[in-house]
């Protein structure tokens, strides 16, 4: 069985070490940890474009509609593709109807794919601003804790200090490491959503224009 290295021993109770002393608050800030790197490999993994936006999909209902050959199979097939498929199907299952009320469809539909696409994301954004807030009120409870210890007398001993010190340092430093990386991590994702809300609007215009044109297409030749 193959021993851990020197290193490795020093490391793990070094590391269990700054975490006690970080004092009760390190355990909340710890949970954020966890949660904010769970939600960012969600969403990583659910916003991508070829989950989202598939490159072909939109070639190939173009086709379909010039050729008539859109039914409820296809719409079927279109609804458990993507989001941007689901949002496609909606378009082709009103497209006999008036442009306002298929636009007031396709609105409708388009708030709940939005509110689906930005799930966890306000929570990602809570963490970014409460994980500092905990780092902060860890400091003032080791400052507490410092002022305590001079109250009792430690005002000569440094040993005595030292704990209500490195809670006030190591909660500030772990709840900082939290919040930056989960406020980068939010502000990127909500730039994705939105890119991915207006590559969504251009399809379904594009959608709209070509179910009018198809419309019109059999209008035009028998009158010609």
């Amino acid at each position: 069985m193959r021993r851990p290295l020197p290193e490795q021993q020093e490391i793990r109770p070094e590391m269990w070490e700054i975490v006690q002393a970080g004092g009760t608050l390190m355990w909340p800030i710890m949970l954020c940890s966890v949660i904010a790197a769970a939600i960012i490999l969600e969403r990583l993994w659910t916003l991508q474009d070829r989950r989202v936006l598939p490159p072909d999909l939109m070639q190939k209902v173009w086709k379909l509609v010039e050729s008539h050959q859109i039914n409820d199979k296809v719409i079927t097939a279109l609804e458990q593709n993507s989001p941007l498929g689901r949002l496609l199907a909606v378009g082709l299952q009103n497209r006999h109807r008036p442009r306002e009320i298929l636009m007031e469809r396709l609105e409708d539909t388009g708030r709940h794919m939005v509110h689906e696409l930005e799930r966890f994301l306000n929570t990602l954004g809570t963490i970014a601003g409460v994980s500092p807030l905990l780092g902060l009120l860890g400091t003032v409870t080791g400052i507490i804790k410092a002022f305590n210890a001079i109250n009792a007398g430690g005002a000569g001993d440094p040993r005595m200090l030292s704990g209500g010190i490195a809670e006030a340092l190591v909660a500030t430093a772990a709840g900082l490491c939290v919040a930056i990386p989960s406020l980068i991590a939010y502000r990127y994702l909500r730039g994705r959503v939105e890119r991915i809300v207006i590559e969504m609007e251009k399809n379904v215009l594009r959608l709209v224009d070509a179910v009018e044109a198809a419309a019109r297409r059999p209008v035009e030749s028998l009158s010609a």
